[in-house]
C-alpha cells in the first residue's frame, strides 16, 4: 500500500459497509481526525440524504456530494465517504492522489441486513433500481478504485479498525 505525506484514509464502500462505525474507530486508532462525508452533505443541505433525494432526486445528491468533496479540506484524517462517490472520476482521483482509499468489502446480504436497520437512509440511486441493482453497478467501481480492501461481513468494527491499520503499517 502506498503511503502519503499527510496521513490520510479514505473509506469507500456500500451503505451499510461500516465506514462511519470503523471510520471512527480508526481515527481514534491512528490519533487522525474522523471526518464523515454524508454529514458534511447534510450540513450544507440544511436536509438529510434521504430528504434531498425525495425532494430533489438522486442526482441532485450525487451533485452536491461532488462539490462539496471536491470543495473540502483534506488533512491527516479518516473520511468516511459517501457510497455513491465511485460515481464521480474527480472525486475518485482528488481521493486517490491525497489518500489511501480502502474499500470496505461487504456481501449483498450483509449490506440488506444491516440497511434493513436503518430504512430512513438515503441511497443515491434511480428509484426503479434493487439494491441488487445498486450492489452490482457500485462493487466494481469500489474495486477499481481501491489501495486496500478489507471484508467487513464477519468481524466487529474495532477488529476490521484493526486490520485497516495493521495493513497500513505495511
Amino acid at each position: 500500500m502506498r503511503s502519503h505525506p499527510a496521513r490520510v484514509i479514505s473509506l469507500i464502500g456500500m451503505p451499510g459497509s461500516g465506514k462511519s462505525t470503523v471510520g471512527v474507530l480508526l481515527a481514534k486508532r491512528l490519533g487522525l481526525a474522523f471526518v464523515d462525508t454524508d454529514l458534511l452533505i447534510q450540513e450544507q443541505a440544511g436536509a438529510t440524504l434521504a430528504e434531498i433525494i425525495a425532494q430533489k432526486g438522486h442526482t441532485a445528491l450525487r451533485t452536491i456530494e461532488e462539490q462539496v468533496l471536491m470543495d473540502m479540506d483534506i488533512g491527516a484524517s479518516v473520511i468516511s465517504t459517501g457510497g455513491s462517490v465511485v460515481y464521480s472520476d474527480a472525486i475518485m482521483r482528488r481521493l486517490i492522489q491525497s489518500s489511501t482509499v480502502v474499500y470496505l468489502r461487504a456481501t449483498l446480504a450483509t449490506v440488506a441486513y444491516r440497511i434493513s436497520l436503518a430504512p430512513d437512509r438515503g441511497i443515491a440511486s434511480p428509484g426503479n433500481h434493487t439494491l441488487e441493482d445498486v450492489f452490482n453497478e457500485r462493487v466494481p467501481l469500489y474495486e477499481r478504485y481501491a489501495h486496500a480492501t478489507v471484508n467487513v461481513d464477519s468481524d466487529a468494527a474495532e477488529v476490521i479498525a484493526g486490520h485497516i491499520s495493521q495493513a497500513l503499517d505495511t
